[in-house]
C-alpha cells in the first residue's frame, strides 16, 4: 500500500436481538465482543480461510491475544449494526485488525476495537508463524 491509501474494509451486518440486551433493551457489554468475533470470522471466511480448515489442514489456530475497546454509544434492541474489519499490522506469528461497530442507517460509531491475534500450533498452543500464503491473504484483505 502506498502512503495515504485506505486499506480495504470488510463489513458484516448484525441485528440486535432480545438475547443480546439487558432488561433496559441495551446491548450487554460482553455481547459486543460476539459481534466483533463474528465479523472477524466472516472476514477470514471471505478470504477463503476457514478456521476449522486451518486447524485440521495447517495445524494452526488463531487466538485473540489482546483487545483494546472503546465504547462510545450503546446499541439497542432491533438496531441494525455493521461490524467492520480492516488489517492494521500483519507479520510473522501475529496480526492485528481495527474494528468498528456502526449503527445503521446513519453509520453512527458505537464501538472501536483494536484486536491483536496470535497464530498458535493447534497441538501445543505455542506461537507459530502464519503460513506465507495465509499471511499474504490477510495482509491484502
Amino acid at each position: 500500500m502506498t502512503e495515504g491509501e485506505v486499506k480495504p474494509v470488510f463489513a458484516w451486518p448484525v441485528r440486535v436481538y432480545w438475547e443480546d440486551t439487558d432488561a433496559g433493551g441495551v446491548v450487554y457489554h460482553s455481547n459486543y465482543l460476539r459481534f466483533l468475533e463474528r465479523a472477524r470470522s466472516e472476514w477470514l471466511r471471505a478470504a477463503g480461510i476457514g478456521q476449522q480448515q486451518l486447524q485440521h489442514e495447517a495445524g494452526i489456530v488463531f487466538v485473540v491475544h489482546r483487545m483494546d475497546l472503546r465504547f462510545r454509544r450503546p446499541a439497542r434492541l432491533d438496531d441494525l449494526l455493521t461490524a467492520t474489519v480492516a488489517p492494521v499490522d500483519v507479520r510473522g506469528a501475529r496480526f492485528s485488525v481495527a474494528q468498528r461497530l456502526l449503527r445503521e442507517p446513519d453509520r453512527e460509531l458505537l464501538v472501536e476495537a483494536e484486536v491483536h491475534i496470535a497464530c498458535l500450533d493447534a497441538a501445543s498452543f505455542r506461537p507459530r508463524p502464519i503460513p506465507d500464503d495465509i499471511l499474504q491473504e490477510i495482509a491484502t484483505r
